[in-house]
Parts: C-alpha cells; structure tokens; sequence
C-alpha cells in the first residue's frame, strides 16, 4: 500500500519541477500557453506541497504495517512459548 503513496509522491514533485521550468521559461517558448508566470509557480508549489503530503502518507502506512507485523509476530511466539510449557 505505501508503494502506491511513493509512486504518487514522485509523480507529482516530477510534475512540480515541471512546473517550476515553466515557471523560469521565457513567453516565447510557451506558445499557446499560459505565459503567467505566477500561475505556474502556485501549480508548483501545490503539486510539490501534494507530494510531499503523499510521501508522509506513505511513510506512516508502511510504519503502521510493520508495527502490526511485529505485534503479530510476538503473539505468535508467545504462543509457541505457552505450548512449549
């Protein structure tokens, strides 16, 4: 699960340094685009803010996750320690 959250993350810092190029390019290498530099560095900042949320996200499901895991393993070998008596 934490696996989709990292590709996500990525993705959007990827589209957010995309941006931020947009943001630095000059007019007349955006034909037909919006030429607002602003507009293009609030998309970057959202996108890079999103991503980084994202990240987090991932982080604390994979820290849930091993945590279950390790309290279902100590369960389990306090189990075999009861049988064993």
């Amino acid at each position: 699960m934490s696996r989709n959250f990292y590709i996500l993350a990525g993705t959007l810092v990827l589209l957010a340094l995309v941006s931020a190029g947009m943001a630095l390019a000059p007019s007349s290498l955006q034909p037909g685009l919006s030429a607002n530099g602003s507009l293009w560095q609030t998309a970057a900042m959202f996108l890079l803010l999103f991503g980084l949320a994202s990240a987090l996200v991932g982080v604390l499901s994979q820290l849930f996750e091993q945590v279950d895991r390790r309290g279902e393993e100590a369960k389990r070998a306090a189990r075999r320690k009861r049988l064993r008596r």
